[in-house]
């Protein structure tokens, strides 16, 4: 069974086109960067600008940094009036400067555009991808490094990561080029042809962490932290990490780094740090937050998921990945992986996207056992590569379904994108063995494509406002003649809201809402069907006149249940 598209071999549709494709970036740097950035654009970006803010965590870090914004204040982290120390100030930062620099150049409403909120995640993916392909090329050749970026670029949970503005694309692409630079130092002295860093890559390796610490707090010094101790015990020896110099680069970290943390102690004290490692960070080893606890081997059973379709390669390179665990280079890529994986799976709190700088280096070791043509023969192994015609075929029905059922409606757009996504992974299935594991990994990943666009591109956003009541209820008080309206919810309080219908937005129950219309004029209340007749006997008893405005019927996605939200507005709104 071959494994590459170099042999001499009978040519199916669409492979002329894709090795033709492949060829052209493995000639030269330039094309590997073009291809792979091209590949992630059209991944990425399907429903970049037009899904809404998604509750919860987007909406929060976009919110936070529209307060910076607002007051000025680039120190503190708020959310609305509570402080938002979780994570410490690098992305919303880099949000800030976005939105900032948008606002400058003319974009109207910048503040409220998400989409401007997330263009660093989309930065941070495709340069994690970029940086998997430079990072790759220390243990395999171009084209190998090629494949390694595109497994990557066509990974579901990268493709999710790119599209939400959050930290974890950001971190990816600061692990990954920390993990570059460490692997050169590494097998410098072991491996033919890697040459040992210079100043400038050592300043990479040292940036990487700095603002990776500023963007998620000490992950970054996990990961490769734990390859390095790994490899030292390996190597009876940690002399190597000498060649980072460490007594410099650690001077240039904490330069970076020290700055704000010494600003938001001197205006708090400890309390981001309790809040951040204490209630956060640690908090999550030995309990379950928000629902979100699991035994360990969940992320080895949902890799099969979030690493699709390159999960089916991996799973084909496993073995001759085990044979080869000794050499430098496989070694190397072993120790980013399982150490921290192992804490991954020991800590309680577990969501999807926490293993995701680990999968470089998988990416890495699977695109090097597909060069090297030794993926597993293994009749129940290579069987899985139906899995390429049946994901495709499933999703699309499922989404089409809950498309159903949220906004009633067909989404018949993507229909088009959806069936070439199933004629491409049915390709790469009855292809695998005539055209091998590199052309059938492209039309793979072709299909993946497609379903992005249909997905992201077309359903995610049709289902606004049904699944994103916010967008509904903040465009009621644009539509209203109140040139700065006021609002409160009463059983409705996601995040989203805030960041839609604005700060003062008030959080309240039925009987708030009713206070807070008799305030004043160009008030509105949003109040939970179920807390409808308690707003409604409240606004007897003070005797509050108002008027009612539409229901909104949705989904809030984030509890996973249906809602309807009765909208009333002081009678004296003009």
């Amino acid at each position: 069974m071959s494994t590459t598209s170099t042999e001499a071999q009978a040519s199916y549709w669409p492979s002329k086109g894709f090795s033709a494709v492949f060829d052209f970036a493995a000639a030269s740097h330039r094309g590997a960067v073009t291809v792979l950035l091209l590949a992630s654009l059209l991944t990425f970006l399907p429903g970049f600008f037009q899904i809404p803010p998604v509750d919860r965590d987007e909406a929060y870090f976009a919110q936070a940094t529209k307060q910076m914004i607002e007051t000025g204040d680039y120190v503190d982290i708020r959310y609305q009036d509570d402080v938002r120390y979780r994570k410490p100030v690098g992305i919303y930062w880099l949000q800030a400067a976005v939105v900032n620099t948008a606002s400058a150049l003319g974009v109207p409403d910048a503040r409220k555009k998400i989409w401007l909120y997330r263009v660093p995640s989309l930065i941070g993916a495709i340069g994690a991808v970029l940086a998997t392909y430079w990072c790759a090329l220390a243990f395999v050749s171009r084209r190998g490094a090629v494949l390694a970026g595109l497994m990557m670029s066509a990974s579901a949970i990268l493709s999710v990561e790119a599209r939400l503005a959050k930290t974890d694309a950001t971190l990816l692409f600061t692990v990954v080029l920390a993990m570059a630079v460490l692997a050169r130092v590494y097998l410098a002295p072991r491996r033919e042809g890697v040459v040992q860093p210079g100043l400038g890559l050592l300043a990479v390796f040292w940036t990487a962490i700095a603002v990776s610490i500023l963007i998620k707090g000490p992950l970054i010094l996990m990961v490769v932290g734990l390859a390095a101790l790994a490899l030292s015990v390996f190597e009876r020896s940690a002399r190597w990490l000498l060649a980072l110099r460490p007594l410099p680069g650690l001077l240039w970290l904490l330069l970076i780094v020290l700055p704000w943390f010494i600003a938001i102690y001197m205006r708090v004290g400890r309390e981001f740090l309790v809040a951040s490692v204490g209630e956060d960070m640690l908090a999550k080893v030995a309990n379950s937050q928000e629902a979100h606890g699991a035994p360990p081997g969940l992320y080895l059973v949902l890799f099969f998921a979030t690493f699709f379709p390159a999960s089916i390669l991996a799973g084909l390179a496993a073995p001759a990945i085990w044979a080869v665990r000794k050499e430098p280079a496989a070694k190397f890529l072993l120790a980013w992986l399982v150490p921290s994986w192992i804490v991954f799976e020991a800590v309680v709190t577990k969501l999807p996207h926490y293993v995701l700088p680990l999968y470089p280096a998988i990416a890495i070791l699977t695109a090097g056992a597909v060069e090297s043509r030794v993926l597993s023969r293994r009749i129940f192994l290579v069987r899985g590569t139906i899995w390429w015609f049946l994901v495709p075929g499933i999703v699309s029905v499922l989404v089409i379904v809950g498309a159903v059922i949220i906004a009633h409606g067909l989404a018949l757009l993507a229909w088009p994108f959806f069936a070439g996504a199933v004629v491409f992974g049915l390709f790469a299935w009855r292809l695998y063995d005539d055209d091998g594991a590199e052309r059938a990994f492209l039309r793979a990943a072709a299909a993946a494509v497609l379903m992005a666009f249909g997905v992201y591109g077309v359903v995610v956003p049709s289902l606004s406002p049904a699944a994103f009541p916010a967008v509904a209820l903040a465009q009621i008080l644009k539509d209203s003649s109140c040139q700065h309206p006021l609002a409160a919810s009463a059983g409705y309080e996601e995040p989203s809201l805030v960041f839609l219908a604005g700060t003062a937005t008030h959080f309240t129950d039925a009987e708030g809402a009713a206070d807070f219309l008799r305030q004043g004029s160009c008030r509105f209340a949003f109040v939970d069907a179920r807390q409808e007749r308690a707003f409604a006997l409240r606004a007897d008893a003070i005797g509050l006149r108002y008027d009612r405005g539409p229901r909104i019927d949705g989904y809030n996605i984030s509890v996973g249940k249906p809602l309807t939200i009765a909208v009333f507005q002081s009678a004296s709104t003009p």
